[in-house]
This record gives C-alpha cells, structure tokens and sequence, in this order.
C-alpha cells in the first residue's frame, strides 16, 4: 500500500539540501546568475558533490550513494524550492542514468565516478530547432565513417552547455523513427559551436551546431539502434523528479504568497479576508497537495518496479499546470509589484512556465497518457 510518510532519514535529507541551498544559493544567488554564460552556484554544486548528493542514484559501485527515486523526490522538491541553478538534472539524473543503462563497462568505469561526485558535467543535446520530443523530432546526422562518426545538426536548450565537460547528443543514425542513438561529444572537438540564447526563466541555455564533428566510434552511448530506447526509459524516470522540483517550487511561492495576503492592506483589511482571494490561495493548496502525491506514486511505483509508463507522464502534465497556474495565481495576489525584479514571485512565474515547456511538454505527456487510456 501506498505510505505517504517519509522516513526520518528522508526528512533529513530534505533539511539537509534545504539547508545547504538556503546557505550557499540564496534566491540572490539565483538573480545574480540569471543569464550568466556559466550558471552553475559552483560553491553549492562542490557541496552537493561532497555530500553526495550529485550521485545520489547512482550505485555504490560507481560513487554514488545508490538511493531509490523517493530520495530524488525529496532532494528535487527542494531544489525546486530554492530555484538552485546546478546541472544536477541534465548530468546527474539524464546523463548520468543513461551512461548507467547503455554504456559500456568501459564509458562507466571513466564517467560515472566523475559524475556522480560532480567533478564531471555532461549535458544532453536533445531538442531541434522547429522540432518536438518525438524521436522523429531528431534530425540532427551521426554518420559512421570508418572507426569515426561524422555528426551534423543544431540543438537547442542545451542546459549548461559552456560549463559542460562533454555533451551527450542525439542523432539520427537510420531512417526509422527510432533509428536514434546518443554520443558522446567534448565540449572542445573541432565542430562544436555555441550561443547562449535568452529565455523565459533567465536561466543557462545554448544553441548549439555540429559541423562535420568528429568522435570515435566507441563513443557511441551503447549498441546501434538503442539509443532511443535508452532515452526513453531515461526520461520516465527524470520527468518524475522534474514534476517534484515543479511542487516544491510552487509550495513555496504559494508560501510566500499567502504571507503576503496576511501582510498588505486594502480598504483597512487584510488581502487575506477578501474571500476571492481566500478561496484562490485554497483551490491552489488542493491543487498542489493533489500534485505532490501523484509525484509520491508516481516515485513509490518506480521503487518497486512498477510500470511508470502512464504515472510519469500524469506527474508531468498535472504538475507543470498546477505550478504555471499557482504561480499565475500569486502574481495576481501580489498585484503590478509582483512583477518588478525585487519581489521573489516573479522568479518563479517565470520558471514554472518554463519548466511546464521542458522535458516533455503538455502535448506530449497527453499522447503518452493517451496511449496507454486506449490501450
């Protein structure tokens, strides 16, 4: 049976990253490294590296502290809450996870370690320009040419690019859907080109084009022909921590907004005691505890081998919705000042739409949750 109570090391973890990001990634820290060319809180992520929480589920075998999906969920609702901007999703979770599934003994042993202690960065080169989350949507060309593969192609929201050590792309190798396969890229190869491009959260993202690079063959994340798979199972279990960092960031706009309604006077009374203002701040505390414990199941399955193939995507869709929405709804409490740089909530109005866009978005959760209602 589902248990929504999180054990007593569990909540210690939670006050732990809380702690830690509170201390060393306060919400100046994010404003001051809002387009920044590099993005990373550096003395957070060494932290985060040194407590272990950059490998905090990889295996034991590779430095990492081999924990379950419900510890990720604990650890994203708090990233999501402090708006931490550290590339533990792009190389912690999606990187690493799919290193972990398709890579050789060898791409294990001389990546995992590194990753799992953060003193390495591998960031994926998924999304096209004009292109969606399908496999179709690659277009980007790995061309085998003896023991090399030529790879041509533009992506765009490579996350952390510059700060990157590597990025693991997707490229087209067949003309079958799913004829996808991931490679291993240095940031440095001859080829590789980048733009830091602006977006809707100010956070850290590139453009980036492949002009006839060249990589090894052994490069390759796995066998021919498995690359797709991989990122797929990959991305199941990543949009689940994605819907949690979604909760713990609107948990605390709403937090902040509710204290604000108590706080700011209008006609001689609290915001608070106007009762439109009242049920919005409750229809959003029913919509956000609804979101949380999806995103609990959704964890709770996957720990114990459940298929997730219809939970993550429900995670994504409800949670990206109640966040943009929550937040939408905050603005509205805070009025025009919600939106001038010194006040918190319009850093989260602006991530929640952002983060609803990414790592699958509306469209694609509702094919995927189709798929499976019509099955």
């Amino acid at each position: 049976m589902l248990n929504l109570d999180f054990s007593e090391e569990q909540d210690m973890l939670r006050d732990m990253v809380r702690g830690v990001c509170a201390q060393l990634s306060p919400l100046e820290k994010v404003r001051e490294l809002e387009d920044d060319a590099d993005g990373v809180a550096r003395e957070l992520w060494e932290q985060l590296g040194e407590l272990g929480i950059t490998g905090l589920m990889l295996p034991e075998e590779y430095g990492g502290s081999g924990m379950s999906l419900i510890e990720g969920v604990v650890v994203y609702e708090e990233l999501g809450r402090s708006l931490a901007p550290v590339p533990h999703f792009v190389s912690s979770v999606l990187s690493a996870g799919a290193i972990l599934r398709g890579g050789s003994d060898e791409q294990k042993a001389a990546l995992l370690p590194g990753l799992a202690a953060g003193t390495t960065i591998i960031t994926p080169a998924w999304l096209e320009p004009e292109n969606g989350y399908s496999p179709k949507g690659v277009q980007a060309t790995a061309t085998v040419d003896g023991d090399q593969v030529v790879i041509n192609g533009t992506k765009m929201h490579v996350y952390f690019a510059q700060a990157a050590d590597q990025l693991l792309v997707l490229a087209r190798t067949g003309d079958q859907p799913t004829d996808v396969d991931l490679f291993l890229v240095p940031i440095d190869t001859a080829g590789v080109s980048m733009e830091q491009r602006m977006s809707i959260s100010s956070d850290t993202q590139y453009r980036v084009d492949f002009a006839d690079v060249r990589v090894p063959a052994a490069n390759r994340v796995g066998d021919a022909g498995t690359g797709w798979a991989t990122w797929d199972e990959v991305m199941l279990e990543a949009v689940i921590l994605a819907s949690a960092q979604a909760m713990g960031g609107a948990d605390y706009a709403l937090e902040i907004t509710a204290q604000y309604s108590k706080d700011r006077e209008q006609f001689d009374k609290a915001l608070a005691e106007f009762q439109a203002i009242s049920h919005g701040l409750a229809d959003a505390r029913t919509e956000l505890d609804g979101g949380k414990i999806l995103v609990y199941e959704a964890a709770w399955a996957q720990s114990r081998g459940d298929d997730i193939t219809r939970l993550a995507p429900m995670a994504k869709l409800f949670t990206g919705k109640v966040y943009r929405d929550l937040t939408a709804m905050a603005q509205q409490v805070f009025g025009g000042v919600g939106f001038t740089l010194e006040y918190d909530i319009q850093l989260y109005f602006r991530r929640a739409k952002q983060l609803q866009l990414s790592w699958w978005d509306a469209a694609t959760c509702e094919e995927r949750i189709a798929a499976r209602v019509l099955a």
